[in-house]
């Protein structure tokens, strides 16, 4: 009998039958809490408006008596955040912690009324932000995610590799030929709606993985630097700005997630020896202060100030601005009122700067509704790909069976193959881990449950 010898289209299709099994669950999850957030500046005020929106008045209440007016409503709360309003129609908020609860606190800025309160993790934005961040299970579901980004760009290669044409008809590759039906329409479908959408996939999980724990982080630490003398004469604590940002809630940009916390004071005037990481007492800089100091350095509207919670912490003012170039970052000494640092875009690499480009055009925040619209069209295209896959996969799977492309050995084909996979294991370790204990996977249980299951054919 002849060994029959198939090319690495035989490969490729089971490696993306692999990618696709794993990917297509994460993906629709992402594609649908990524149109949710996408959506926030449009669902926020049909949601909220009553705690988000006031009428103007010509006088407003100092920061530090807004700042009054909410402590006042919750006395045993400790007050972390303050958001000043972004515009004349718009409230103050106060992020606070109270037994146990991280609420945001609603201030009119002229009357000082207190509107409302809202739970700074459990509203719909902060849960579609934390499912699409960390699936709402910390660490493990932040490298499960980075797991399905890394699979999903595997996915888009061998995906192109399937789709490239082999024949004449621009049917069934630029266009779905709507005069067929059943398999062959959901392939094509599958086929062309990936290859459309192939390059706008790629980027939104090459920028989304900016954010990861694992990957993210060593591509900060390899890519993401500032001049070492941007820190000389500033006392730094062990501590990295990322401390600021949450799964939940984005504080500092990420060109700035690796950059050292300054530390407020000096040590022999300002704290005895060992009570570095003491709560201070009260910072002797007021709340409006920092205000005056974000508005003199033309700090742009809609940033935060986050207050220190030791006695050598920080005023940290931040603003993660929809057009990166407005970027912003300082870090203000809390009894001097000293700018300790002062980043803007001027102060990014190139690569920090493409990096924050891309994380704002994936958020489709960048160019307005327009950005909105492609990136609601890229997750609706996810959403028809991973539908028609599994349509695909379910019309072509036997009965009983999984369904897994049958793999055949032609040497040369290996080698490009195994090429491929260790050039994706260097650039994304995760996903090399993951390939190793696949590869055992398929060869030692689904090989064996195939052969027992060919064997007991064979006997009927």
């Amino acid at each position: 009998m002849t060994t029959q010898k198939i090319s690495f289209y035989n490969l490729a299709w089971r490696w993306h039958f692999y990618a696709g099994l794993f990917v297509a669950p994460f993906m629709v999850l992402l594609a649908l809490t990524g149109i949710i957030y996408l959506f926030k500046p449009q669902l926020d005020p049909l949601m909220y408006g009553h705690l988000l929106t006031v009428p103007a008045a010509e006088h407003a209440l100092s920061a530090d008596e807004q700042m009054q007016r909410a402590q006042a409503a919750f006395p045993q709360g400790k007050i972390s955040k303050y958001l000043p309003p972004a515009d004349a129609t718009a409230s103050a908020q106060f992020v606070m912690h109270d037994g146990g609860r991280e609420v945001t606190v609603f201030v009119d800025p002229y009357r000082g009324t207190v509107l409302g309160e809202q739970d700074a993790k459990n509203n719909l934005q902060a849960i579609a932000r934390a499912l699409h961040g960390e699936l709402m299970i910390g660490t493990l579901g932040d490298r499960l995610i980075e797991l399905a980004a890394g699979w999903g760009v595997m996915l888009v290669v061998s995906g192109l590799y399937l789709w490239w044409p082999r024949g004449t008809s621009a049917g069934g590759v630029l266009w779905p030929r709507f005069n067929r039906r059943g398999r062959v329409f959901w392939r094509d479908l599958h086929a062309v709606v990936g290859f459309w959408g192939a390059a706008f996939l790629l980027v939104m999980l090459l920028t989304g993985m900016a954010w990861t724990g694992f990957w993210g982080k060593q591509y900060a630490e390899l890519w993401n630097r500032f001049p070492a003398a941007m820190w000389n004469n500033v006392p730094q604590s062990d501590q990295q700005a990322r401390i600021l940002n949450t799964a939940t809630q984005q504080t500092v940009p990420w060109a700035l997630e690796n950059t050292p916390m300054p530390m407020s004071g000096d040590h022999a005037e300002h704290m005895n020896h060992g009570a570095m990481h003491a709560a201070p007492a009260a910072p002797t800089v007021s709340l409006q202060q920092v205000v005056d100091l974000a508005t003199s350095r033309k700090v742009e509207p809609g940033y935060s100030i986050t207050s220190p919670t030791t006695a050598s912490g920080v005023f940290t003012v931040s603003v993660f601005a929809d057009d990166p170039r407005n970027d912003a970052t300082l870090h203000v000494d809390q009894y001097t009122g000293r700018v300790l640092a002062d980043v803007r875009w001027a102060d990014y690499n190139n690569v920090a700067r493409a990096t924050e480009t891309g994380v704002m055009l994936h958020e489709g925040k960048m160019f307005g509704w327009v950005n909105q619209l492609i990136v609601l069209l890229i997750c609706l295209m996810i959403l028809l790909s991973a539908m028609s896959g599994v349509v695909i996969w379910w019309k072509r799977r036997p009965q009983g069976g999984l369904g897994v492309p049958p793999l055949r050995h032609d040497l040369p084909k290996w080698k490009t193959a195994m090429a491929i996979m260790f050039g994706l294991a260097l650039v994304f370790p995760l996903v090399g881990a993951s390939l190793i204990l696949v590869w055992a996977l398929d060869r030692l249980v689904l090989a064996r449950f195939f052969k027992v299951r060919a064997s007991a054919s064979g006997s009927l």
